[in-house]
């Protein structure tokens, strides 16, 4: 007799149909979860509304310690969407902010423009224009900062304490 070999098949190659759906229900559930952070218009409004509100504090910090009057230019002619710091180097005229401020990175003009720029995907509003005096009190108030891209975003200077909030 002729000896036969026979391979040993595994019995149960694969997955289960149980295993399929298990997958396939995980990864729709990831699936929702995961897209909607992937929208970046979102991430950039943020992250700019964030830069924006940090800039004004900063403006605020720098006039207390150099006791000079910050201006802070909310610019929508020249470079659409964008926030601009100077300060007086003059004490006989301060309302007079002609120098432009450097930037903690080194940067003159201190300048924080929307992501997209003139395009418009999120775009920034203020009241007015105002400045900081030399005790961190605005020069108006309260001045209520808008940006607007995925949804509005607005944080307030009071008057009085020049408190951002």
């Amino acid at each position: 007799m002729i000896a036969r070999r026979y391979r040993s098949i595994p019995r149960y190659a694969g997955f289960s149909l149980v295993e399929l759906v298990v997958i396939l229900i995980l990864i729709g559930i990831l699936a929702v979860v995961a897209i909607p952070r992937l929208n970046t218009r979102s991430f950039d409004a943020r992250g700019f509304f964030d830069e924006v509100q940090a800039t004004v504090r900063f403006a605020q910090k720098d006039a207390i310690a150099k006791r000079r009057n910050v201006c802070l230019v909310f610019d929508s002619v020249s470079i659409p969407n964008t926030l601009r710091l100077t300060y007086s180097p003059d004490s006989a005229a301060p309302a007079a902010c002609s120098a432009n401020l450097v930037s903690p990175r080194g940067v003159t003009p201190f300048t924080v423009t929307a992501p997209g720029g003139a395009t418009g995907a999120v775009t920034l509003a203020a009241t007015s224009n105002f400045r900081f005096d030399g005790l961190g009190r605005p020069s108006a108030g309260p001045i209520t900062v808008t940006v607007t891209g995925d949804g509005v975003r607005t944080f307030t200077v009071q008057a009085e304490t020049g408190y951002v909030q």
